[in-house]
């Protein structure tokens, strides 16, 4: 008789709490506006991207603090979506190019490859660089919707110490099981805060760079690490413990933008400027719906093409579509999107490079 009572109280305290979230909308969701959010980032300095951007043992974004979420915001987003797909929309994917191994060992020149998610293999130069790696089947919760291009033995075959960049800790982009089984020869660049940890995955040669810091890593090769609007949190490392950042790597024949995870801001602008003549700018085109709760940390996409007429750059190759259902949108939908407003603004389509898994894209210097 007791449980029974018990079992009829918590179903009772669960239709309370459902009846009082429907009729208590979010916070953020009540102030949010596209209008508003656009005079927002109008409004931001640009010397604030030289500004400190660390104090009691945290990072934050000078030019714009990431707006508080509350338990309930996050219910809101979670209890009562309002976001509704089309089924091509729901079941839109990228294609998945088989034999990807094969195909690059009869490759002679420069390419990219997208392996999944915000992980790319570009051999430049004869050197081999990959981005956020992530093979394994989930991202801590988020199931695959794709396979990787390549398993992790086939990588291991094919490069035996490639150059690693890390953009951010959050799980879809530092893998700690991709990252241990890495060559441990390896060389790692990852954002401030994180080398430590790095270290601990099987990669002593970890080095930590902050925004604006520029390294030389051989002739006619740089690697700059570049500012983004994000956040960062691990189980065992707290909230913006440790920097999420950009990478721009420029060599002899190619430059190349890794823009990891970000909002829209005015540092792309800034970048442009600083770093002109960008070739393939990576930009990341996930997790933006609903848009009252991603805004800050995601860019939808004319946001993204924005960014990446700011650069400056030639091409566009969208990233971390596809692969891992995070937003609201279902994973392969920011792609279906990016072609269509290619289309309906009538862009050039040939600057926007939108890969299909294991495809392989020559660089043609």
């Amino acid at each position: 008789m007791i449980p029974a009572v018990i079992c009829r109280f918590r179903i009772l305290l669960l239709l309370l709490l459902i009846l009082t979230l429907a009729g208590c909308a979010p916070r953020e969701k009540q102030n949010f506006s596209e209008d508003g959010w656009q005079k927002a980032v109008s409004r931001t300095r640009e010397t604030d991207f030289y500004a400190p951007h660390q104090a009691e043992d945290r990072y934050f974004s000078p030019w714009m603090k990431m707006p508080d979420k509350s338990f309930l915001d996050v219910l809101g987003w979670k209890l009562f979506p309002e976001d509704h797909y089309t089924k091509e929309e729901m079941a839109f994917l990228p294609g998945v190019s088989p034999n990807t191994l094969a195909r690059i060992q009869s490759t002679q020149g420069d390419f990219i490859l997208w392996i999944g998610h915000n992980t790319f293999l570009v051999r430049t130069g004869g050197q081999y660089w990959l981005t956020d790696p992530i093979f394994s089947e989930r991202a801590l919760i988020p199931k695959r919707k794709t396979p990787p291009a390549l398993t992790l033995e086939e990588l291991n075959a094919l490069v035996k110490a490639p150059n690693i960049l890390i953009s951010h800790n959050h799980y879809d982009h530092l893998d700690r099981k991709s990252m241990k089984c890495l060559p441990e020869d390896s060389r790692v660049f990852v954002p401030q805060g994180l080398a430590a940890m790095v270290k601990k995955m099987n990669k002593p040669h970890t080095q930590a760079m902050d925004w604006w810091e520029e390294k030389i890593l051989g002739p006619g090769i740089k690697l700059v690490c570049l500012p983004t609007q994000h956040w960062s949190m691990r189980i065992n490392q707290g909230r913006n413990k440790s920097l999420w950042v950009a990478w721009l790597l420029i060599t002899p024949d190619t430059t190349f933008y890794f823009g990891g995870d970000t909002g829209y801001f005015k540092g792309f602008t800034e970048t442009g400027k600083k770093y002109p003549d960008i070739d393939y700018a990576f930009m990341a085109t996930t997790a933006y719906h609903p848009r009252w709760f991603m805004h800050y940390q995601h860019m939808n996409i004319p946001e993204a093409v924005k960014g990446f007429n700011e650069l400056g750059a030639k091409y566009f190759i969208p990233t971390q579509w596809g692969t891992f259902h995070l937003g609201s949108e279902p994973a392969g939908f920011p792609g279906l999107e990016l072609k269509r407003f290619i289309q309906a603004r009538k862009l050039d389509s040939s600057r926007f490079k939108i890969m299909d898994i294991g495809e392989i894209l020559e660089i043609t210097p």
